[in-house]
């Protein structure tokens, strides 16, 4: 018997369309620990509500400005689920929304996600939301929300996407880039772990033209599979940058180094009349560049403005600095070198002399 009279016993059901509210339940469970690791001064609420809160004054800012940012992880994730590789690409979104508020000399506070699927794994959105939440603690943001979105028909099989959104403070006045940048001062490079997040339909393209799987041991790093060394995830420089920014080193601006390479995001930080001029002899380059370029015949200058090349971020210093930066870098287990200089612009924003070594 039904229970309305006026409803017939064969119904569809909601899980029967492919939603199922019981998994999503089960995930909201999973993850709050992994959560609950991110907490912080401000930021004290459990997940589950219908708004994430933030305190500005606990966190201890009196007149703040604040800086948003928002990413997704791109088709890397297409190698993550192609290889059943789920726990770093968290991390990739945490990095590519905070790397672009704290070039703005901001700190990164809080943090939601956005995760679309065809059909909810409790145990792979588990796998995603820790690495989410050990991004977070790398950037010593916290994670106050997220939405899990399960979508039948719109993804298929295993298929799946993220977008983050970031938001931090800096107080009034100390925002990047400064106005006194100009001519001679120094540009530092801090190391990229590998291609980052960008550039990975043509990387994708270069591996199928090659032949191999994701499973085969990859070329350029002795002792892992292919899928596992392109997902290396994103540097998170949050911490290393803002402990610069406090301590007092002349830091006039920061870039960081996405999709377009150095051409495309130095120039978002300068003003028109200078242009920065960077040795490429100076910059240490990760094997799976090399590889990249020789497997994909790719053109030095297409590699330069498809990938990062080994520098995931540019630091553009007082002269006098340039020393003490790179060593406070170092001091954090950062890789820093000084590569080129800002100089008077004559015609493009960025100049290069020498070359990689690819």
């Amino acid at each position: 018997m039904s229970d309305s009279p006026n409803l017939p016993s064969n119904g569809l059901s909601y899980k029967q369309a492919g939603v199922d509210i019981d998994a999503g339940n089960a995930l909201v469970e999973a993850i709050k620990p992994a959560v609950k690791s991110t907490r912080r001064p401000g930021a004290d609420g459990e997940i589950g509500g219908f708004g994430g809160l933030f305190d500005l004054r606990a966190a201890g800012f009196a007149d703040p400005v604040l800086v948003a940012a928002n990413d997704g992880v791109g088709t890397k994730l297409r190698i993550a689920i192609d290889a059943g590789v789920h726990h770093t690409v968290g991390i990739d979104l945490v990095a590519m929304c905070v790397n672009d508020i704290v070039v703005q000399g901001a700190e990164p506070l809080f943090f939601l996600d956005y995760f679309a699927t065809g059909a909810l794994d409790v145990a792979q959105g588990t796998s995603i939301v820790e690495g989410i939440a050990e991004g977070c603690r790398q950037a010593g943001c916290a994670l106050i929300g997220g939405e899990t979105a399960e979508m039948p028909g719109m993804y298929h099989g295993g298929d799946y996407d993220l977008a983050g959104f970031a938001v931090g403070a800096a107080e009034r006045g100390t925002l990047l880039p400064r106005k006194d940048i100009a001519a001679g001062d120094k540009l530092v490079a801090i190391a990229s772990s590998g291609v980052h997040s960008n550039g990975y339909s043509l990387v994708r393209k270069i591996v199928a033209n090659s032949g191999l799987a994701w499973s085969d041991p990859a070329p350029f790093a002795e002792g892992r599979t292919l899928g596992e060394a392109l997902l290396t995830p994103t540097r998170i420089y949050v911490k290393p940058i803002l402990d610069a920014l406090k301590s007092g080193i002349g830091i006039k601006a920061l870039a960081h180094i996405t999709g377009g390479g150095f051409q495309e995001n130095l120039p978002r930080v300068l003003p028109a009349h200078l242009a920065a001029r960077v040795d490429l002899n100076a910059v240490t380059t990760p094997a799976v560049f090399g590889w990249l370029a020789r497997q994909g015949g790719i053109a030095e200058r297409e590699m330069l403005r498809t990938f990062n090349c080994g520098v995931g971020m540019l630091v553009a210093v007082a002269a006098e600095d340039a020393e003490t930066l790179v060593a406070r870098l170092q001091d954090h287990g950062e890789t820093a070198s000084i590569v080129g200089e800002l100089v008077d612009r004559q015609g493009d924003a960025v100049e290069f002399s020498g070359s990689l070594a690819l």
